[in-house]
């Protein structure tokens, strides 16, 4: 990568930070992010499940939409209930198009006067646009370009919080509140993307540096990077928008029927829905499943997948090595008929075809802190 590409990448907040810390630095949605630190992914993915990592979200969009009757006006852009959304919940939806494929997977929550929005890195400015131009008049986007975001997961992250906001503690996975934390406003939601319980803290961005370091120098805390983010979500079986999600799958391809609820699988009503409820009702073409391969040597991402004839059925979009699994992973899409769990699959890696098997997700239990 030339100079002039390093040079137009954005940097978070904690940019310095990650810097002075020894990260290893790489091009990631646009931005200068860090992959690791000197300790290294396995040591920084295990410290997660262990303890509590803290991770720098910021190049994530965060946005308010204001207006009367936001929720209604979003549904026409998500197959998501928000009209149901009960205040200070958060629900997991997507954005999709006309054909049913997802433009973005994000998340909404309900505050006092608006509909809090965190989407996607590489997608936020797409996102934005599509709301701007597929909401209705009266609506305002407002988004918030001077907030960080970071996040601390891991079974230690609500002991931690705790000390710097005893409220933390009350909230409830899918739930979040204002607050202070360390003498700043925050906005603390408790979700994660790791599978582990934990937290989002949205902060000021010109008081995040100060506030990392706070939470770095709690003996429980440890800096984590992109490395290990990806291998805690795959073991949670949890999606990366670009790779198991894009605008070529539907919900119900990608196994995400669950965020669709009665009411709007009866009455429709966003981008795509006669072929996103067909396929819901009748079974998509294909589907994302969980798949684990024998032996110790991991399929990565577009690795092809055959039956048991040794027919192409599919591809893997993440793949990769486990530490709490303890072997090699992976999520793909495999056409119908050959989704069931123990499907014995072949991957085709390197010339040579490895076996494998249709595997039951996530492939580390959730240790969300439900109500």
């Amino acid at each position: 990568m030339g100079d002039t590409a390093v040079h137009s990448l954005r940097k978070t907040p904690l940019h310095a930070l990650h810097v002075e810390l020894g990260a290893r630095m790489v091009p990631f949605a646009g931005y200068d992010m860090p992959v690791q630190y000197p300790a290294g992914i396995l040591t920084e993915h295990n410290h997660t499940r262990a303890q509590a990592g803290l991770f720098d979200v910021s190049h994530m969009g965060q946005a308010r939409l204001y207006g009367v009757a936001a929720d209604k006006a979003i549904e026409t852009l998500v197959p998501g209930n928000i009209v149901g959304l009960a205040l200070t919940r958060i629900r997991y939806t997507v954005f999709t198009n006309d054909q049913g494929g997802i433009l973005d997977d994000l998340t909404i929550g309900r505050a006092g006067d608006h509909l809090m929005i965190v989407v996607n890195a590489a997608c936020k400015e797409a996102d934005y646009e599509h709301m701007r131009r597929g909401l209705p008049k009266g609506m305002r986007l407002e988004v918030l370009e001077d907030r960080a975001l970071l996040a601390l997961q891991g079974p230690a992250a609500e002991k931690v919080m705790a000390r710097f906001a005893p409220d933390a503690a009350k909230l409830t996975f899918m739930s979040f509140a204002s607050m202070k934390v360390a003498g700043l406003d925050c906005t603390v939601a408790r979700s994660g993307y790791t599978g582990e319980d934990g937290f989002e803290i949205s902060v000021p961005a010109k008081h995040a540096e100060v506030f990392a370091r706070k939470l770095l120098a709690e003996p429980e805390v440890k800096p984590i990077g992109l490395g290990a983010r990806d291998s805690l979500r795959l073991e949670a079986g949890l999606c990366l928008y670009g790779h198991d999600l894009d605008t070529t799958t539907t919900p119900a391809e990608g196994d995400l029927g669950w965020t669709i609820a009665k009411r709007r699988r009866e009455e429709g009503g966003f981008p795509g829905d006669k072929i996103i409820l067909k396929q819901l009702a009748e079974g998509p073409p294909r589907l994302r499943v969980g798949i684990k391969p024998d032996g110790r040597a991991p399929a990565r991402e577009g690795t092809v997948v055959l039956d048991g004839k040794g027919k192409e059925i599919g591809k893997i979009t993440s793949g990769g090595f486990g530490p709490t699994a303890n072997g090699p992973i992976a999520m793909g899409y495999v056409a119908r008929g050959k989704t069931s769990i123990g499907t014995q699959l072949g991957l085709v890696v390197r010339g040579s075809t490895l076996q494998a098997k249709v595997a039951p997700l996530p492939f580390v239990p959730h240790r969300y802190k439900k109500a």
